[in-house]
């Protein structure tokens, strides 16, 4: 399997005809993944408060918001069109538009550069060049070094491949500083370890769907147990990394507090999973998906800590 084989355009068999155009446009907006798009956000805007130590220029964070969707649905739009192939055997992704011939390869892939390119003039006229490369570098990693280099090749696809997912906080940090700090690294850090306990819960709970696609992620590769374990060891460095922010940024007694309160969840949850795996439990009663969804949950709650926070003290 290549990174990108000639398919067709779809598997139901759509044709122009038949492709309306309020259903078109609905399959361009999937095209960017915006629920995926919602979590780089969160974890953007926020920091653009606490590098602002209160409230950033609206407009700003605007230009950035528009700016931060383009650049992250064009690398999105592009990941799909690589792996319109795997997708068509997934059930998790066989109604994708590529997929179902809503849209052709072609105009994905023109689609794609078009927000590639756009996301970062706009970026670059508007805010300022150094976020502009940042976000720049990051839809390139996800396309190249994640999308085309990793993610068929190795099980460690998702642990290095979510670096393309960590680049939004220099993004918002530089947007308003023009620069990046190691209170930013820090951030960048915890999403870096966030990213495989977040993941891999999901991929437990699909993997017959990578193993029928030839993708090796750590579930397929390995069993429950080893995967679990994995996920006990990032959550730990996870939570640790974050409390660093605390004396790097001079936060006030609210971060702390919190990110240990909802750091604890998190291990709780993470555990449990581990305990559940190690008991041999599988199907339904593993109940991988908690950790999946509280992993959300969690760095949501975190990031809105981080952008209140600056008000506290």
């Amino acid at each position: 399997m290549t990174a990108v084989e000639s398919r067709p355009a779809g598997v139901t068999g759509a044709t122009p005809a038949h492709r309306p155009f309020g259903a078109r446009v609905g399959a361009f907006v999937a095209l960017t993944k915006p629920r995926i798009i919602e979590l780089l956000l969160i974890t953007t805007v926020p920091v653009m408060f606490l590098a602002q130590r209160g409230v950033p220029d609206p407009l700003l964070v605007l230009e950035v918001v528009v700016g931060g969707y383009l650049s992250a649905g064009g690398a999105n739009a592009l990941n799909m069109y690589i792996d319109r192939d795997i997708d068509a055997v997934m059930s998790r992704t066989e109604r994708r538009p590529l997929v179902t011939g809503m849209v052709s390869p072609r105009e994905a892939l023109v689609f794609g550069i078009t927000l590639a390119v756009g996301s970062t003039l706009w970026l670059a006229a508007l805010v300022n060049p150094l976020s502009s490369l940042l976000a720049l570098s990051a839809l390139l990693f996800y396309v190249f070094v994640y999308t085309l280099g990793l993610k068929r090749r190795t099980a460690q696809n998702i642990v290095w491949g979510g670096i393309a997912g960590c680049m939004p906080v220099f993004v918002g940090w530089a947007a308003v500083t023009n620069s990046v700090s190691w209170s930013a690294l820090v951030l960048f850090l915890v999403i870096f370890f966030w990213t495989p306990p977040h993941y891999w819960p999901l991929s437990m709970k699909v993997r017959e769907d990578y193993e029928r696609a030839g993708v090796p992620m750590l579930p397929v590769i390995k069993g429950n147990l080893a995967v679990a374990k994995q996920i006990v060891i990032y959550s730990w460095v996870m939570v640790a990394v974050s409390m660093a922010l605390w004396p790097l940024a001079d936060t006030s007694w609210l971060y702390p507090v919190s990110a240990a309160v909802l750091g604890g969840a998190w291990l709780k949850e993470a555990h449990g999973l581990y305990a559940r795996a190690k008991a041999g439990v599988v199907g339904a009663k593993l109940k991988e998906m908690r950790l999946f969804h509280w992993s959300i949950t969690y760095l949501t709650l975190l990031f809105v800590v981080i952008a209140v926070d600056p008000f506290v003290k």
